[in-house]
Order: structure tokens, then sequence, then C-alpha cells
């Protein structure tokens, strides 16, 4: 596949078959986002790999209630209540894996370096034939200390994007792009 084609029409899958995805597979990928540049080189990735089907759940009911919780503080905006009250609804849309990029706490690029990670990863896996999600429903709560020793991640990281990965049930219908704001100098 070439890059362009992924560039352009991978989007964000909310919909998986129950199909397993082969552990090759999710090395690769995690390759491939070890490929994405990082500040001073640092590289400073810490990747987990959730195929829990039980600890899954679990990040979506303890997210869903940490964000009301946050959305009730005020601290959080209150255009999601009603879905994330609803409890059918599932924060990582029962996907098969989860991979959560995570990076050094005390980095002063760590967002950055694991978005490029994650952007990487994302288009890795739709070259597969894979679809992917970044969660950001899952973020707030991984975050946490309880979060992040659900998933077992060392104190001095902080998780940044939780990606679900699997084989989407239907494709995504590309969706309409804004013009770009360009502002020209010289």
């Amino acid at each position: 596949m070439q890059l362009e084609h992924a560039i352009r029409h991978r989007r964000a899958v909310r919909q998986f078959t129950e199909q397993p995805i082969a552990r090759a597979v999710i090395e690769r990928l995690i390759a491939a986002a070890m490929c994405a540049p990082s500040a001073v080189n640092k590289q400073p990735w810490f990747f987990t790999v959730i195929r829990d089907v039980q600890l899954l759940d679990r990040i979506s009911s303890e997210s869903k209630k940490h964000l009301i919780a946050l959305i009730e503080s005020g601290e959080a905006p209150q255009d999601f209540r009603d879905i994330l009250s609803d409890p059918q609804f599932h924060i990582l849309y029962h996907a098969p894996v989860l991979i959560v990029v995570s990076t050094l706490k005390e980095d002063v690029w760590a967002k950055e370096d694991a978005a490029l990670a994650a952007q990487n990863l994302m288009l890795s896996a739709f070259s597969e034939g894979l679809g992917t999600c970044w969660v950001g429903f899952a973020q707030r709560w991984l975050e946490t200390k309880e979060g992040r020793k659900a998933i077992d991640v060392p104190e001095y990281y902080q998780p940044v994007a939780p990606i679900i990965l699997g084989h989407p049930k239907g494709s995504v219908p590309d969706v309409p792009r804004n013009l770009p704001v360009i502002h020209w100098i010289g």
C-alpha cells in the first residue's frame, strides 16, 4: 500500500470483529511506531498491549466513571454526559486489543513523541487491513495512579495515546476535510 493512500484513507474505526490479532502483527506495528521521530532521539516510548477482555471492560467502566466525575466537578465539558451514562456504551468499542503508548513523565516533548509514534502505528495498522482509533475517553483515567497500576505502567511513565486495534466490521467512509488555513510569509 502506498503511504499517500494510507494517509488519505485511514479513519477512526469503532466497530470490530472478534477476530484476534496475532502477536507478530502487533509487534510489527510497534516496530513501525518506534521508527517515529522523537525529540533529541530519546525514543521515550513504553508500549502496553492489552488483550485481556476483563481488563478492557474494566478500563471502559472506570474511564466512564472517571469522566462523569470530571463533568460533575466542572473539569470536563457536559457534551458527553449522555453517552458516558449509557450502560451499553463501551469506551473501547469491544476492540480485541488496546495499545497504550506511554512516554517518560519528565520529558518536555513526551506528548508530541507519543503522538508521532501513535500516528505511525495507526498508519501501519491501516496498511495491514486493520482498524484503529485513539480513544481520548480512556486517556484521563489511564493517566491516574489507579489507571497506570491497572495496566502496569511504571510511575515514571505517563500514558498518552490509548489506541484500540482490531479487524474492522466494515468500511469506514472517507469524511470531508476542511480547506487548509495557510498563512504564507515570503
